[in-house]
Parts: structure tokens; sequence; C-alpha cells
């Protein structure tokens, strides 16, 4: 299993503010010989008549020497998930998480709302102070 990033107990207790119920930490994806773990799984019920809502959600904090090479790995992370996803939990959203610090940093530049657009990115943004979500881009 991959390394916890530093914001995971975070964004987990932020869902669960939030009126999430965490139920996988971590959430495996297995698709033939292929095992992957995102970094957790939700739900939360809606109106009677509509179900829950189910999600993933991969937390990133952006801590490397480059934010543009930790996008790069974010990227390709985020189409392996999104790509098995549809095949295994049809049901859930893909989420990435990031901190508020890292969204306005480097997720308002243009170029980076650029990409974001372009690869449909549903973005979590939590506050790491309050440890509260602050922001769905979805």
């Amino acid at each position: 299993m991959p390394a916890i990033d530093r914001i995971h107990s975070t964004v987990r207790n932020a869902l669960i503010k939030d009126g999430w119920t965490i139920t996988h930490d971590p959430f495996v994806i297995a698709y033939a010989e292929i095992t992957l773990f995102a970094d957790m799984a939700a739900e939360r019920a809606l109106a009677i008549e509509r179900g829950e809502r189910k999600i993933v959600v991969e937390v990133k904090s952006f801590t490397g020497l480059s934010p543009i090479q930790d996008l790069k790995v974010m990227l390709g992370q985020y189409d392996l998930y999104r790509g098995f996803l549809e095949i295994v939990a049809p049901e859930r959203q893909l989420y990435l998480a990031v901190s508020d610090v890292t969204y306005r940093t480097l997720f308002e530049q243009q170029a980076i709302q650029l990409i974001v657009r372009r690869y449909d990115l549903p973005l979590l943004v939590v506050n790491i102070g309050t440890e509260e979500v602050v922001q769905w881009t979805r």
C-alpha cells in the first residue's frame, strides 16, 4: 500500500464534518491483474427518492520540489483511477482533494485552470486549519 498523504486525516475529518460517512480507507481499485489504492471512499445519503452519493477521494498535498511535476504525476494517477473505476465502481465519482492554500496558489492559475477544464477534474478543497470542506468544483 502507498504512503498516506500528509493531509489525509484532515481531508477525512473534513468529509465527516460535511456529513459524509467514510466507507473505505483506503479504497481498493482492482481490475484484472492491477490493484490500486485510492485514499478513501465515502457515501452520503441524499433525499429519499434520490438514494445516496458515493465518491472516491485521492488526496494530494503538492509538497514536492515542483508543483508542475506533482501535477503531472497526479494527472496520470487520476486517469488510471478514473479508467478502472468506470468499470469496477461506476456508481462512484472520483475527486481530488487539495488544501485551500494549494487551490489558491496553484489551481487558480489560468494555465492550471485550462488543465482542470480539459481533464474535467473534480476537486474537493479543504481548509487545513478548520478541517472543513470549503469548495467542491463539481
